[in-house]
């Protein structure tokens, strides 16, 4: 993949793909109009930090909200893609191809925005990187449980929420979702397996439990049904959670709509771009926030140094082979449940090390939504710290 080079190409191109492969740089004309007017009025700024955060502030804006997200959207094109091809590469056995993974991590935007804040030192790309990797991870992860259920198993499995959303997301009515999720307990309630460790190949319920169950429902509704149109509604259920979970790729990255359709914030209003402007000039030189970012890694270096080194090795196998904790308790001969707590008690010293120092030191009040937001940048270090020789996820590259 050839990498874009300057500002223009980065905040108004997308990616295409010829099957899995990537083909082209798209050009969508009415963000380039919009990012070159933009730059003819801050010539002097070339940097792509600079524009990513203006496109960031002008998220903030309720009216320009929609197009600085189409040019953020274009901006996560490269660090998308990286994730998306590096989480394919380790998930060997999965069905999922680079683009259905690109997919599913390019939908997170909206997540990334509302959750990022510029004031805790960390890049833009890299805190999408660690949403990105997360997003994947969670589906694949879901998606393998469910792939491998019995509808009947997987209707035991699920939320009622979850099943509320899969509905919602099939177009069903309110009342049609209603008399699906009151079937669905019914069916919870009296369709208990008998034989234990058999919940993901479930055999459906007998002739005896569908009575019950049809029995139990309509004496908790008017509409009377028999128990083929349960079983029926249940199969349907089924099959849209798994719709749900694990959705048909939709045609990828062009801005949809006509070519003109952000004509009219082609002029920003000047004095609004020229204080954007200068509040961004205002704000910590450049090379104070590499010199952060430099401290930054210098303290996660330490903390790992720290830990004991069973922590280490155990830290090094989750993040750097990326084993599943299952697969590190057979190789270290324990207890799964002993690995779990381990792990938790490193990334505890970790992140513990990173938000003292951001209290020290960039003087920010330590919340749970901070150390939220910190925790997601560490996971992501250190993935890149136990892959690559000389990391350093700050930087805007994402080769070793």
């Amino acid at each position: 993949m050839q990498p874009r080079q300057t500002v223009i190409e980065i905040f108004s191109t997308f990616m295409q793909f010829a099957g899995d492969r990537f083909s082209r740089w798209a050009i969508e004309s009415s963000l380039r109009r919009s990012i070159q007017s933009c730059i003819k009025q801050a010539p002097q700024e070339t940097s792509e930090y600079f524009w990513t955060l203006y496109w960031y502030k002008f998220w903030q804006v309720p009216e320009t909200q929609v197009l600085a997200k189409q040019h953020l959207t274009a901006y996560f094109q490269e660090p998308c893609y990286w994730v998306s091809q590096k989480t394919v590469t380790n998930f060997a056995s999965t069905q999922y191809q680079v683009s259905d993974c690109f997919q599913i991590a390019i939908a997170q935007v909206d997540k990334i925005l509302k959750g990022y804040n510029p004031n805790q030192g960390f890049s833009l790309k890299n805190y999408a990187s660690a949403i990105f990797s997360g997003a994947i991870r969670e589906t694949l992860r879901q998606n393998s449980e469910i792939d491998i259920c019995s509808d009947w198993g997987l209707l035991r499995k699920i939320t009622k929420k979850f099943l509320v959303e899969s509905l919602q997301n099939a177009g069903l009515s309110p009342e049609d979702i209603n008399a699906y999720i009151l079937a669905w307990e019914c069916f919870k309630i009296l369709y208990i397996p008998t034989k234990t460790g058999t919940s993901r190949q479930l055999p459906p319920p007998d002739d005896v439990i569908w009575q019950a169950i049809a029995k139990t429902y309509n004496t908790q509704t008017t509409h009377q049904v028999n128990a083929q149109t349960l079983e029926k509604w249940l199969l349907n259920s089924a099959k849209a959670v798994r719709r749900y979970r694990y959705p048909q790729p939709e045609s990828l990255n062009v801005p949809k709509g006509g070519d003109d359709g952000w004509e009219w914030l082609d002029n920003l209003p000047g004095s609004q771009q020229e204080s954007l402007i200068n509040e961004i000039l205002a704000q910590e030189a450049e090379q104070t926030r590499i010199s952060q970012q430099t401290e930054i890694n210098k303290i996660l270096v330490l903390a790992i140094a720290q830990l004991e080194p069973e922590l280490q090795q155990i830290v090094k196998l989750y993040y750097g082979e990326e084993l599943t904790q299952n697969q590190i308790a057979k190789q270290l001969q324990m207890q799964q449940y002993t690995i779990s707590r381990r792990l938790k008690k490193a990334q505890e010293a970790l992140l513990r090390s990173l938000a003292n120092w951001s209290r020290d030191n960039l003087h920010i009040t330590v919340t749970s939504d901070l150390l939220k937001s910190i925790n997601t940048v560490m996971e992501e270090w250190l993935r890149n710290y136990y892959s690559c020789p000389m990391p350093n996820i700050w930087s805007n590259h994402h080769d070793c």
